[in-house]
């Protein structure tokens, strides 16, 4: 049970350091469509290239921080973080599908504090997080919860864009040589809802495995910064992995017992 919960520490820890350090990435080289995001607060053009390293800089050493020393302060940082900087899409104008497709942005650290066993003080804040430590029944019920929300947002996310046909995604499947792009994403979207409501109410191992093969595969197209993009979706198949470590048969047996336990006491 103790190797289980260490293996998803570490996914999640992968997954967070390949999040923030793809989103700095992008900070680092200037990424034109930022100055969308950084337009909500009313900073201008020029400004916003200024900042941009910086925000960058900033995003790649904590994600470095949160790989080799994770820490509680940092992780609810960038739970925060994550999902200031995802609504900023549709706070700028985008689709509000773009923020939930980037559930794992949040979700990874998220999903890292509940395994840590949350912040019980002002001090534990400043605690390194111990992947050795043994999360007892509750928190794996709470994690599971966690888990299963998160990659149905993701996959209904990036779902709900094929769906309306968002730009690129059309662009990816015409760079692949479909010749009807558009019933291509009609296709995936549904896939991909099916896919977010099967992780939402029964997920069955090797049916999140099949997801986790499919959300890193299908990262892999972006016809720009195709590197950089993939590595920021760490969070997506961080968290989706996380899920299928946990469904493993014989460690959720606990998660069984404590979910009986809450049935016969409500």
């Amino acid at each position: 049970m103790i190797k289980n919960q260490q293996q998803i520490h570490y996914v999640l820890r992968i997954a967070i350091a390949m999040c923030f350090i793809g989103h700095g990435s992008f900070g680092i080289i200037t990424k034109q469509i930022w100055c969308n995001y950084f337009a909500v607060f009313g900073i201008d053009t020029k400004t916003a290239y200024a900042l941009m390293p910086w925000v960058g800089a900033a995003d790649i050493a904590l994600g470095m921080v949160m790989l080799l020393r994770p820490m509680r302060a940092i992780a609810l940082w960038l739970v925060i973080w994550g999902g200031l900087t995802a609504f900023l899409r549709p706070a700028s104008g985008e689709p509000f599908a773009e923020f939930i497709e980037r559930a794992g942005n949040f979700g990874a650290p998220l999903a890292m504090l509940i395994l840590s066993g949350g912040i019980k003080s002002f001090k534990h804040l400043l605690d390194p997080i111990d992947p050795n430590a043994q999360a007892d029944e509750r928190t794996i019920h709470n994690i599971y919860n966690c888990l299963k929300m998160v990659g149905f947002l993701l996959l209904a996310g990036h779902g709900w864009l094929n769906l309306i046909q968002k730009k690129s995604l059309l662009n990816q499947y015409a760079a692949l040589g479909f010749s009807d792009p558009a019933k291509v994403a009609q296709i995936v979207g549904v896939f991909e809802l099916l896919a977010a409501v099967i992780v939402l109410l029964k997920p069955v191992r090797y049916v999140v495995l099949l997801f986790v093969i499919w959300k890193v595969a299908s990262e892999l197209f972006y016809p720009k910064y195709e590197l950089f993009e993939w590595i920021e979706r760490g969070g997506s198949y961080g968290t989706l992995i996380a899920l299928w470590l946990i469904i493993k048969p014989g460690f959720m047996k606990s998660y069984t017992h404590i979910s009986k336990n809450i049935t016969i006491s409500t």
